[in-house]
């Protein structure tokens, strides 16, 4: 049976609809950035600057810091019983890593060990003290940061899953 032209168009409009609707828009879009996290904050970016080690710059917005100016060297992930300079750290968070800090004036061991399986569990996780905070608990990332006192292991994990290697990160597949 042959067809005659304007038949065969409503054949292939109709395949290409068809098509469309079965494998989506087409949109190509950039992603919108995930929903917040309840607690978390997010912080407008201070710059990815290198900066050379005890270099005075600009304040930080947040405390611990998410992003701005930092040294070329970065942290080894895993736990860290010292306390580590914002510059530091920050170098680690453009990584895509993620930042699990405490302050416990009192001393706070139980509660150290548990924070200290996330860096087992999770390779792009610091952990360590940072006194000062305002909370007792700090979770940073690449412009996000939240800050609690009573220790929530659902919480830090949610941040930690969200965060490592997160595209919003300036270099978040290097190691």
């Amino acid at each position: 049976m042959k067809l005659n032209s304007g038949v065969r168009i409503s054949i292939v409009a109709a395949a290409l609809v068809a098509a469309t609707m079965a494998c989506g828009s087409g949109d190509t879009s950039t992603p919108t950035a995930q929903p917040t996290l309840a607690g978390e904050q997010k912080l407008p970016s201070l710059g990815t600057v290198h900066i050379a080690n005890g270099t005075t710059h600009s304040a930080y917005n947040s405390k611990p810091a998410t992003s701005g100016p930092h040294y070329a060297g970065w942290a080894q992930w895993g736990v860290h019983d010292e306390v580590l300079p914002d510059e530091v750290l920050v170098h680690n968070l453009e990584h895509g890593g993620g930042g699990i800090h405490y302050n416990c004036p009192d001393s706070c061991p139980t509660v150290v060990t548990a924070l200290d399986q996330f860096a087992i569990d999770y390779d792009k996780v610091i952990v360590s003290p940072y006194p000062g905070m305002e909370k007792r608990f700090a979770l940073t990332a690449w412009t996000y940061i939240d800050s609690f006192d009573d220790y929530d292991a659902a919480r830090i994990e949610a941040f930690i899953k969200k965060h490592m290697n997160s595209p919003e990160a300036p270099e978040p597949l290097v190691r």
